[in-house]
């Protein structure tokens, strides 16, 4: 099917012999439907900038790629603090600043981090998420393709997977299709690519620079170092290499007036990036790319459908009881977790203090969030989930709900059965555990500033007079 104003598409490569080698054989069959028109290519600058404006993502002589990536599982920020950024349901706004026409919409993969029950009812709302948000195409890792596969996703996809790594399974090596850009098609090729496993001279033949033809030729591969870019470079065929990501923030290499542009999306979703193609000024035969990374924040509005989307998610998880079912460790020595109301008699004070800050309370904000039942939610809101005799569930185990002493100090049934005379051994919290970058933006650098909020015990006298 093709889009308005399009050319007809094509995937290209069915991945039961070498993805390069049927990308071309695809390629050599398309010829006479695909490239219609004659447009000499000249290599062209590259800009880069940090967040377009949505009136220039509005313009109709521009053509852009959005791409996204390393999602890893996350769905929507946790909420826990303010300022953070992601969330499938955040990403609509972005996409339609463009005309359905005038995009490509490309996720690069790594869609969870693992094969956990949980992790896999996640890939299934990822694609779904893609499927409304007309994703054009989906790079599967080799660990996609596997779990892909087991979930049955693969006989009839609901979205354009591509991926270089071979299953017997019809998905497409790479994709082609052709945009008008001021009454001009302009052909844009995006393939993906195993360095591992086939020879990079291959990539000439996938994108030759044909006489006559504007093309955009974007390359996706698994693995980047200065020696994989150089070689690929040399060749003079390809204008973007969209690397794996290392960090959470995009990250951008190459020189202005120099291809390829390299860069990665960053990972957790937390920006969409893409190119904007147009016409060089001054020259027709010119194509400009202007590479852009939006982040994915709480100024942007949440599309409904996603929204509930996401409590499908949560119902489904619910519905699985996998609180109940995260595996736990057993504690050293017998000991067991006896609940903040157990320290209340001999440590009065302090439970007081305690039970006036954000800690004794942290149940509370899973429950208006509805991530209740989330066990990778819940675990930094309760005391001891990951092991026996610590939390399960509010029913069973209700007196361990929010983040009470035992985080800290240990198990406390020696120390409560003795009078206080054993003392706490561990396993204890720090509070890295849970004020990680991801769940506490703001931890990092700010560590006294949060101590404060906690302090629930009466500083000691100095000694001395304190200069």
């Amino acid at each position: 099917m093709s889009r308005p104003g399009s050319a007809k598409r094509a995937t290209v490569g069915i991945c039961v012999l070498a993805p390069l080698e049927i990308f071309a054989k695809a390629k050599k069959k398309a010829i006479g439907v695909l490239f219609l028109t004659g447009l000499a290519f000249c290599a062209s600058c590259v800009d880069v900038t940090t967040e377009p404006s949505a009136k220039s993502l509005h313009k109709t002589d521009a053509l852009t790629v959005f791409f996204t990536g390393n999602e890893l599982g996350e769905l929507k920020p946790c909420g826990c603090s303010g300022g953070q950024l992601g969330g499938l349901s955040r990403r609509a706004v972005v996409f339609n600043r463009v005309s359905k026409h005038k995009r490509l919409i490309v996720d690069t993969g790594s869609l969870v981090k693992s094969q956990s029950e949980q992790d896999l009812i996640k890939f299934n709302i990822i694609i779904e998420a893609f499927r409304q948000l007309d994703y054009d195409l989906v790079n599967l890792s080799e660990k996609d393709i596997e779990i892909a596969q087991n979930l049955g996703l693969l006989s009839n996809p609901i979205v354009g997977f591509i991926s270089p790594y071979g299953t017997g399974e019809k998905i497409a090596g790479g994709f082609r299709d052709q945009y008008l850009l001021n009454g001009k098609y302009i052909t844009i090729s995006v393939l993906t690519f195993n360095v591992e496993t086939s020879p990079i001279k291959q990539i000439r033949e996938v994108f030759p620079r044909e006489p006559g033809q504007q093309s955009v030729n974007i390359l996706i591969i698994n693995r980047c170092d200065d020696a994989i870019i150089s070689s690929i470079a040399e060749m003079g065929t390809v204008d973007c290499i969209v690397c794996p990501a290392e960090s959470d923030e995009p990250m951008v290499s190459g020189e202005a007036n120099k291809r390829p542009l390299v860069f990665s999306v960053g990972r957790f979703g937390r920006y969409v990036c893409g190119l904007q193609i147009t016409e060089s000024a001054g020259d027709e035969d010119k194509l400009k790319l202007s590479f852009f990374a939006v982040p994915v924040g709480e100024g942007l509005e949440d599309e409904a459908s996603l929204v509930q989307l996401y409590k499908d998610y949560q119902l489904l998880v619910r519905e699985r009881n996998l609180l109940e079912k995260h595996p736990r460790f057993v504690l050293p020595d017998g000991l067991e977790y006896a609940g903040s109301e157990s320290c209340k008699a001999c440590h009065e004070y302090e439970y007081g203090e305690w039970s006036h800050n954000a800690h004794a309370h942290a149940y509370a904000i899973l429950e208006r969030a509805g991530s209740q039942f989330d066990p990778e939610c819940v675990i930094c809101h309760v005391v001891g989930m990951d092991y026996e005799s610590g939390f399960i569930s509010e029913q069973k185990t209700g007196h361990l709900k929010n983040v009470g002493c035992e985080n800290c100090h240990g198990p406390g049934s020696e120390h409560i059965k003795t009078g206080g005379i054993v003392g706490f051994t561990g396993p204890k919290s720090a509070c890295i555990d849970c004020h990680t970058p991801e769940n506490s933006g703001d931890y990092a650098g700010n560590e006294g500033a949060f101590l404060e909020k906690i302090v629930h015990w009466r500083e000691p006298k100095p000694l001395a007079p304190v200069k």
